[in-house]
């Protein structure tokens, strides 16, 4: 909306995407990082806090990692540590910069009370303050301000200043706690390269983007459904150490378009120009229609390990539920040969399970109609989904899906 509340974009998804979860999701990020902490304890995850890494070295067997408080040897390493990333300095990375960089208030408030707002989040294109107010999840609300030219971003800073700006929405300390305030420069940038040699970069430490989209962090988690898998199998398995060079191949278009796209809206929201704002409300509030465009879906994947000449590889598959459950509950991630064909199962689940292990082959005759209706309009019967949930590649028959998994391992063996 522009400061007078005129719409000038309505973006809408739908309420469930085809993964069987709903297309998006918000949420309180401290809650989710408290959850992958305790995960990660019950998995055995050694986690050192406040080390700082000061070096990094590796030869042909492995990577060494050096903190002040000693060394750490690893067979390998991924620099996921953020905007100001120490990996991505020491393999020497260069970064591709869009040019955009602008400071922002971020402020965090929890709510006392109950409230509904409406729209549930909302851009405002105002050029005498550009303000983003979105859900923080439940019981919590994030607001962001620009940063003014001239404006000193340490007295923004202020918990003072912080309540002001939020004021005209009827947020106060008689009603809401401040749980953080901070001063970002949204950027939008990625570095190339994303790996050398035995070191990989993830996340913000690859790229960068404004947070318009909501997209940050979602590239990061794809990032690493991308990357698991691939260091799974080249550390473990059948593959070969090329394998991760498909690792950035995959997910910079990914990337790149959730950037650009982030870009995009930046661009619009942070206009601080009257004249300009005029211009621009006019133009975008004639093209508005009754209907809310399309937020656009991440690019299915073109190259990478993908089946050759299958027209559905790269795909995000679908997610049905197995006896009212979801699938991914019933028969757990990896790699998956999903098919509404008993025969094709019965044929492929041996093959599956020798070229990767976990490999399974499930038939989901008589289950939820998503899959009939997935598999019908494609005029195929099964689908080899990768334990990132894309499809691998897609066969009509028994013969097909047998070959479909052999190519599968000769394209992990020779990756």
């Amino acid at each position: 909306r522009n400061g007078s509340g005129t719409v000038l974009l309505r973006l809408g998804r739908p309420l469930t995407a085809p993964s069987g979860w709903p297309a998006s999701s918000m949420f309180h990020q401290p809650d989710l990082e408290a959850l992958l902490e305790e995960r990660a304890g019950d998995c055995g995850v050694d986690l050192r806090r406040g080390e700082e890494v000061v070096g990094l070295e590796q030869d042909r067997s492995g990577v060494r990692v050096v903190t002040p408080s000693g060394a750490l040897r690893a067979d390998l390493a991924v620099g996921a540590d953020g905007a100001g990333s120490a990996v991505r300095r020491f393999i020497g990375a260069r970064t591709h910069d869009l040019g955009f960089s602008h400071a922002w208030l971020v402020v965090d408030v929890a709510l006392r009370e109950a409230r509904a707002f409406d729209p549930l989040n909302v851009q405002v294109c105002d050029p005498t303050r550009p303000t983003t107010a979105v859900s923080g999840g439940p019981g919590r609300r994030r607001w962001e301000f620009l940063c003014l030219p001239g404006e000193d971003p340490a007295e923004l800073a202020s918990p003072a200043r912080a309540w002001a700006l939020l004021t005209p929405w009827d947020v106060h300390p008689g009603n809401a706690t401040l749980e953080r305030h901070a001063v970002y420069t949204y950027r939008a940038r990625w570095a190339e390269p994303w790996r050398q040699g035995r070191v990989l970069l993830a996340g913000d430490a690859a790229h960068e983007m404004p947070p318009f989209a909501g997209e940050g962090l979602c590239t990061g988690i794809r990032d690493a459904a991308n990357l698991a898998w691939k260091l799974d199998l080249a550390l473990d398995g059948p593959a070969t150490a090329g394998l991760l060079d498909t690792y950035e191949q995959e997910r910079l278009p990914d990337v790149r378009a959730a950037t650009e796209f982030s870009l995009a809206l930046g661009e619009v929201i942070c206009v601080a120009d009257p004249a300009a704002a005029a211009g621009r409300d006019a133009a975008m509030a004639a093209a508005v229609g009754p209907d809310a465009t399309p937020a656009p879906a991440p690019p299915r994947i073109e190259h990478g390990v993908l089946a050759a000449g299958s027209p559905h590889a790269g795909e995000v598959f679908v997610q049905g539920r197995v006896g009212g459950r979801r699938f991914d509950d019933v028969h757990g991630a990896g790699w998956r040969l999903v098919t509404v064909d008993p025969a094709v199962a019965a044929a492929t689940d041996a093959p599956l399970a020798a070229a990767v292990a976990g490999g399974r082959a499930v038939a989901v005759t008589g289950d939820d109609p998503v899959y009939g209706e997935w598999f019908a309009a494609r005029g195929v019967s099964a689908a080899l989904q990768r334990p990132d949930f894309r499809l691998f590649g897609t066969a009509a028959g028994p013969a097909e899906a047998v070959a479909l998994v052999g190519e599968l391992r000769r394209r992990l063996a020779g990756a």
